[in-house]
């Protein structure tokens, strides 16, 4: 186990807003809407780095078998029980015990075992995992720099680091937030824009942290294919990364 560390990266304004979503988190026509249509996306992203960097052939039914994963924000577990159900090991950390405790219920539920601790990922202990993933949450923490050097800290050395963010352009604040608060696919004041890293900003601080970066693709809409893996990041972006050898 690694030991604890003193770093802090909860916004507490932040975790109290989400916290007060727990209860529509599993709702895919609640206040989590976007995350619902989000998730698949991400999740063959996931799936295709899990196989590349593991050297997966695509075709096992677990691919995760025999892996820990640590989701850092995992909010009521959308990411952590698809982690589970490929075979991991899975342990969720969120700011809010709202949505610890939401998660826990529907894992029950499920009847996934995973493992769910509420605060700073920092003070919990945890020993380095294959997989750390944080989705949609480093534009809500206190300090990127520090939150990336925390999730550096639980990653083994031969692990696996994938990230998802809103990109900071003009058709991100028109679309993400502004239409999309408006219109209730997210609730309002999920967003601050300003908080928003772009594609560079990001490799800048992953590279500075010893990380580099295995794939980056943008997660686009458009009416005909709804979210899809695109090369256009003006709205999204997801990647894959490891520690710089």
């Amino acid at each position: 186990m690694t030991n604890a560390s003193s770093a802090t990266t909860i916004n507490a304004t932040e975790a109290a807003h989400f916290g007060g979503l727990a209860a529509e988190w599993w709702d895919p026509k609640g206040s989590s809407a976007m995350l619902h249509k989000l998730n698949p996306v991400r999740l063959g992203f996931i799936r295709s780095a899990v196989d590349a960097h593991f050297g997966g052939d695509g075709k096992a039914r677990y691919p995760l078998l025999g892996k820990s994963a640590l989701d850092v924000g995992c909010g009521a577990g959308l990411l952590c029980e698809p982690l589970a159900r490929m075979g991991a090991e899975v342990t969720g950390v969120d700011a809010a015990p709202e949505n610890i405790d939401a998660a826990t219920a529907h894992a029950a539920l499920s009847g996934l075992s995973i493992t769910y601790r509420a605060g700073e990922i920092a003070a919990q202990g945890l020993g380095q995992f294959d997989i750390v993933s944080s989705m949609e949450v480093i534009e809500h923490v206190n300090d990127p720099a520090v939150f990336i050097g925390e999730l550096k800290r639980h990653m083994k050395p031969d692990g696996l680091l994938l990230l998802s963010t809103p990109n900071r352009t003009p058709a991100s604040r028109i679309f993400l937030v502004e239409a999309a608060e408006r219109l209730g696919q997210v609730p309002r004041g999920t967003h601050d824009w300003d908080k928003f890293l772009t594609p560079d900003e990001l490799t800048a601080l992953l590279n500075d942290a010893g990380i580099e970066i295995l794939d980056m693709q943008g997660i686009a809409f458009s009416p005909m294919s709804g979210l899809h893996l695109s090369s256009n990041m003006a709205l999204n972006y997801i990647l894959s990364a490891r520690l710089r050898g």
